[in-house]
């Protein structure tokens, strides 16, 4: 078993997103250890990016917000490495491939390895092309987390037999953000994936109440939330990790009914 699958072993679980550097890295320290605090069960740390296409508004922002106060990939790898002193949980990146490529694939994947990066998400690698890092992450023990989206139909079954770490599945098309409501048909896409991995899956893009997060958890593993997090981040700066931690319980309470 996977470090990633150990998030799920003890029921439905909470995956926040948050993006490195966002106001500072003090800031993201602070907010990943109220996550954790409050039950947390996987953080999911965002690498900005310049042109980050799989995002709504909301994450654009926080961005652009990391980027212009300076951070970078070096000053994140340092940062998780001091992160990992005392925060247990798995941790993955999200991140874009040219981020990637820009730092040497190997290097990059040999780094999470070495801080204790557990997972990488790159939306923006289709599964057809995603042999340009699998080996890699063979080699270093680090899991490529697949995508499953509404739009991928045909395509589920192939990508479920070949999930690492847990699957990802997109519950509405188009870009992360907070939705009134979701619709897409998550139940039949469950059932092809169950008949092809025992792998967990969970649900995000659109998750902001606690009664998304329970209606995904009970179709699912496990639920991920960013944007809603990120406007914290937005609306309180430095003093946000206090009211992440509390939203965070809040949503653990909701996938665990």
């Amino acid at each position: 078993m996977s470090n990633i699958q150990n998030a799920f072993k003890n029921g439905k679980a909470f995956i926040p997103f948050i993006t490195c550097g966002d106001p500072d890295l003090d800031t993201t320290a602070a907010a990943v250890r109220a996550a954790v605090e409050n039950g947390a069960d996987l953080i999911e740390l965002g690498i900005p990016f310049s042109d980050p296409t799989a995002e709504g508004p909301v994450i654009q922002a926080a961005n652009i917000r990391a980027l212009s106060g300076g951070v970078n990939t070096e000053k994140i790898f340092a940062f998780v490495r001091e992160l990992r002193k005392d925060v247990k949980v798995p941790l993955v990146f999200m991140t874009y491939a040219n981020v990637v490529y820009s730092y040497n694939a190997e290097k990059f994947i040999a780094a999470c390895r070495e801080i204790g990066i557990d997972g990488l998400v790159i939306p923006d690698i289709p599964f057809e092309e995603k042999e340009e890092f699998l080996p890699l992450c063979r080699k270093y023990g680090v899991d490529l987390i697949s995508f499953i989206a509404p739009t991928s139909e045909n395509r589920i079954a192939m990508i479920a037999k070949e999930a690492e770490g847990f699957l990802y599945v997109v519950s509405s098309l188009g870009v992360t953000g907070t939705r009134s409501e979701i619709t897409t048909d998550l139940e039949s896409i469950m059932r092809i994936i169950r008949a092809n991995t025992d792998i967990p899956c969970a649900v995000g893009f659109g998750i902001s109440t606690p009664e998304q997060a329970e209606r995904m958890a009970a179709v699912s593993d496990g639920a991920i939330v960013g944007s809603a997090i990120i406007k914290l981040l937005a609306q309180y700066g430095t003093q946000a990790p206090s009211h992440i931690g509390e939203y965070v319980r809040t949503m653990k309470q909701a996938v665990r009914n």
